[in-house]
């Protein structure tokens, strides 16, 4: 039986604490290092409703995606949302670590797990790390199909691989365009436009994209293809498909409990490794507009 202090350093070797953005909260929030650890919880969030079913499984410790103090705080009282978490986890013996851009730039990290999901092959960084020498780390997944798709048929993929939420599958594009590569990011990623239009991929599956800079990008792409057409007709406009953050960060939960999971039989840990599927996308419906395109 480890204690948490091994358990914690193996995740740490996973997605070490450096390799996260100089803005993250990345990290053990909560615990006591000496204490056992026999199974644990893998989340996207540290809500309530999370550590609730961490409290009703056993967990001894908790690990998610998204920070519970990403911007500091002067309090953890328990009238507060987050500081009631705090209570919660320490009240039960349950500890909380946490692995955010340092899981989104690992390898393999949260962007070869969407695309694993998606069944796309990663061909490499869409952001690599400039100091990773091998080009391995780094933001995003430029990805292969094994055979071309349709934008429709890639998105109905999507919506049937990921888990499933109000939102399911925006798409911005020609449904009938074909699909041949394909650039990935969990997580928020309409940062990311530069480095998808120097990819030349066909299309973006990310989430959280914003009117301004999904629009911006389809208006500069389709400038481009009619440039590109008009002297070579070779390049068609940059499809954008727009999933639901939790959906597309939560099939890292199945890839880092599969990489404690095998940690643990080297080690004769026999840690018992859960993902949780409580679905925590804040939206709960969707209404479509008459006659609105689909």
């Amino acid at each position: 039986m480890p204690r948490l202090s091994e358990v914690i350093a193996a995740l740490e070797n996973l997605w070490p604490a450096e390799r996260a953005e100089s803005w993250d909260a990345v990290g053990t929030v909560v615990g006591e290092p000496g204490q056992d650890v026999t199974r644990v919880l893998f989340a996207v969030d540290p809500v309530q409703e999370i550590v609730d079913e961490a409290v009703k499984l056993g967990a001894d410790l908790l690990v998610t995606h998204h920070p519970l103090y990403l911007r500091g705080t002067t309090t953890v009282a328990a009238s507060t949302f987050k500081g009631r978490v705090v209570h919660t986890l320490i009240k039960h013996d349950i500890a909380l670590h946490v692995a955010h851009t340092n899981a989104d730039t690992a390898d393999p990290g949260v962007s070869d797990a969407l695309a694993g999901a998606l069944d796309l092959r990663v061909v490499r960084p869409l952001v690599p790390d400039p100091g990773d020498p091998d080009g391995r780390h780094g933001l995003g997944r430029i990805c292969e199909l094994d055979h071309p798709l349709t934008v429709r048929e890639l998105a109905a993929r999507a919506a049937e691989r990921l888990p499933a939420t109000a939102q399911g599958i925006r798409v911005a594009g020609d449904p009938d365009a074909t699909v041949r590569t394909v650039a990935v990011s969990g997580g928020s990623g309409d940062s990311l436009f530069d480095h998808v239009r120097a990819a030349g991929v066909d299309a973006f599956l990310t989430a959280d994209l914003r009117h301004h800079p999904a629009s911006e990008a389809r208006a500069h792409d389709a400038h481009s293809a009619h440039d590109a057409h008009s002297a070579h007709g070779a390049h068609q406009p940059l499809a954008l498909l727009d999933a639901a953050h939790w959906a597309t960060e939560w099939p890292w939960c199945e890839l880092a409990a599969a990489q404690l999971d095998e940690i643990s039989d080297r080690h004769g840990w026999g840690l018992r490794v859960h993902v949780s599927k409580t679905v925590t996308d804040p939206w709960t419906s969707q209404f479509p507009s008459p006659g609105a395109p689909n």
